[in-house]
């Protein structure tokens, strides 16, 4: 098992202010400091399709390479996300723009001009508005880039300077994931990946996210700041309850594969106010090349589980890799996802959450959340280890007692070690004493029912 570092919203916010402040990390680090811009090309099939601008800010202590025609340049990923009801997804990818050329901008810092045309000076930004990164001659598939080293074969793929209409290439987004109303956030994401700044060890801080309003002709605009060096998952904690309202309810562990890249997993817990509890999941792969393809939670004696839930984001234009919807599985001791276990022939194929992806996994209990241990596999081998376990809320254990009064040891038995915990429970709003409707309030219903139960003692 791994070691994991779960993060608060105030926690979180600290962290990726600092890394950005800080600035001045050896070698050249590679961010996106402005989204500066989307695009939208209309509608074909049922799937609308975007581009988004990103200024790319090197933060760290010497010039970055963005040479043409070779593999020391970086190439631009970009990403749509989706808040609505309290679940975040991810709802389009589009391929990877290949950046050509440097211009020495002053986005985030002072210029130091030791740049030139083929590297992004000390200091400097370089934009790419968002029909550049929408050209579809200039964009290739993302299974050839490991963006665990930055590496990827020159030239590219499928094939290289390919076009077709007007969503090929782009970010595809189904319409029906579209909607507007219910008090939707919409999140645009931009990730830069390089093999300089990977080798100087600095590819932990490359992703960038803003908000978009979707207005009523399909289109996007971007409201709001940049958060610099911020995974779009962590738009899940800010604006969860709604723009610029933060849900502290979301919990994200981040988690760092020996050898290989960075996870940011997620979890929360909703009262359904009926007895039951949602529960949804996140995982967002930042920059692992072994990928994931299978998630595990615990489930207790006495739990039952039910309103499964998978989502991951659409692979398109010739990409490799399948849309396959993962398993769910309703075990014994545990709730799991999973896709196929990896070979040689499904390495680019099976639907693992691949890097710059985030898969969604959500399911009802009967038992409220408390914090235990969910369990993420690993796709591709490697060295050391083939899983990893971060800490998230998870159903609680069923009723132990012979009745819903029966709620302090020793079970099987009522008496006044049952009423002190009744009444504890009640005075802490704990779950253990909303034990009927309304549920999500502790009133006279809840005494009654519990002062019920405990006059009909146990069978």
């Amino acid at each position: 098992m791994m070691k994991n570092k779960t993060l608060t919203a105030a926690a979180a916010l600290c962290i990726s202010a600092t890394a950005f402040a800080g600035g001045g990390n050896p070698g050249p680090d590679v961010i996106v400091g402005d989204l500066n811009g989307m695009n939208h090309y209309g509608l074909v099939g049922g799937i609308r399709a975007y581009s988004i601008g990103t200024t790319a800010c090197n933060i760290g202590t010497s010039r970055a390479n963005w040479i043409d025609n070779s593999v020391n340049h970086p190439v631009i990923a970009q990403n749509l996300y989706r808040i609505r009801d309290g679940r975040m997804l991810h709802i389009g990818q589009g391929w990877l723009k290949h950046s050509f050329a440097s211009l020495q901008g002053s986005v985030c810092a002072s210029c130091q001009n030791d740049g030139d045309f083929q590297h992004l000076g000390t200091g400097c930004s370089d934009p790419y508005d968002a029909g550049l990164n929408g050209s579809q001659t200039g964009m290739g598939p993302r299974f050839q880039v490991n963006a665990s080293t930055g590496s990827f074969p020159w030239p590219y793929a499928n094939p290289q300077g390919s076009s077709g209409n007007a969503i090929f290439k782009r970010i595809q987004v189904p319409v029906d994931l579209l909607t507007s109303g219910n008090g939707e956030v919409y999140i645009a994401e931009g990730q830069y990946v390089t093999l300089d700044d990977a080798n100087a060890g600095n590819n932990y801080n490359n992703c960038s996210y803003e908000r978009a309003n979707l207005n009523t002709n399909g289109s996007f605009t971007l409201t709001g700041p940049t958060n610099r060096e911020r995974p779009a998952i962590f738009a899940w904690m800010d604006h969860g309850n709604g723009a610029n309202n933060p849900d502290p309810s979301v919990q994200i562990v981040t988690a760092l594969i020996p050898d290989d890249g960075e996870f940011n997993v997620a979890g929360k817990a909703t009262d359904n106010g009926d007895g039951t509890w949602r529960y949804d999941y996140a995982i967002h792969n930042e920059n692992s090349h072994r990928s994931a393809n299978s998630i595990s939670i615990p489930k207790a004696a006495g739990v039952s589980v039910s309103d499964f839930f998978f989502h991951a984001p659409h692979s398109h234009s010739g990409e490799t890799y399948n849309n396959d919807p993962w398993t769910v599985s309703d075990g014994a001791s545990e709730v799991s996802w999973s896709t196929d276990d990896w070979s040689l022939a499904n390495d680019n194929v099976t639907n693992a959450v691949r890097w710059g992806e985030m898969h969604t996994y959500s399911f009802v209990a009967n038992t409220p959340p408390v914090d235990g241990s969910v369990t993420i596999g690993l796709f591709r081998p490697g060295a050391g280890v083939t899983d990893f376990s971060v800490t998230l809320p998870i159903p609680s254990a069923g009723m132990a007692g012979c009745n819903e009064a029966d709620i302090a040891e020793p079970f099987g038995s009522l008496d006044f070690s049952d009423v002190s915990a009744f009444l504890l429970a009640f005075s802490t709003s704990d779950p253990a004493a909303d034990i009927a409707v309304p549920f999500g309030a502790w009133d006279f219903s809840d005494v009654a029912a519990f002062l019920g139960a405990f006059g009909a003692g146990c069978p």
